[in-house]
């Protein structure tokens, strides 16, 4: 019988990862705005792409990231939960379609079924999701946060 390799996390592909994911969304969401959406256009179907600051501090932020459109009804649009920190310049996904918590390292087989490697595989669907928003996306609107721009 033949022994599986235990599956050891790649902590440089995961902080490359966090490092690109926290710049792509500092491109796409400026500083300024709360909530930006994108167009994704296909030839027969449009889907967007929601980014929503749920909480604002100084070294960190809560940002979810949506996508709506190009789901049935009877099927949960993608949703993910991202931490900024604002002082490492990096970005986690600490939740995905409502769940939450992701280990490192999952044992396998296991009770959720999650694979060993769940919490990078996240962080490059992250990646990918917003590097197609900045090659294909075009912005839908742009709300400012509450006490931006006030006049004095």
């Amino acid at each position: 019988m033949k022994l599986r390799k235990r599956y050891v996390p790649d902590l440089q592909e995961m902080a490359a990862l966090c490092e690109g994911n926290y710049l792509r969304l500092m491109k796409l969401v400026p500083a300024e705005e709360s909530e930006r959406t994108f167009v994704l256009s296909g030839s027969s179907h449009e889907a967007r792409v929601r980014l929503v600051v749920d909480e604002d501090h100084r070294y960190t932020t809560m940002l979810s990231v949506y996508q709506e459109g190009l789901s049935p009804q009877w099927l949960q649009p993608l949703s993910m939960q991202v931490r900024l920190y604002h002082d490492a310049m990096m970005a986690e996904v600490l939740g995905y379609q409502n769940q939450q918590r992701f280990e490192g390292r999952y044992a396998y087989p296991n009770s959720a079924m999650r694979l060993p490697d769940e919490k990078v595989q996240l962080n490059r669907f992250l990646a990918e999701w917003l590097d197609h928003c900045i090659r294909h996306g075009r912005i839908e609107a742009t709300v400012a946060l509450p006490g931006q721009f006030a006049e004095e």
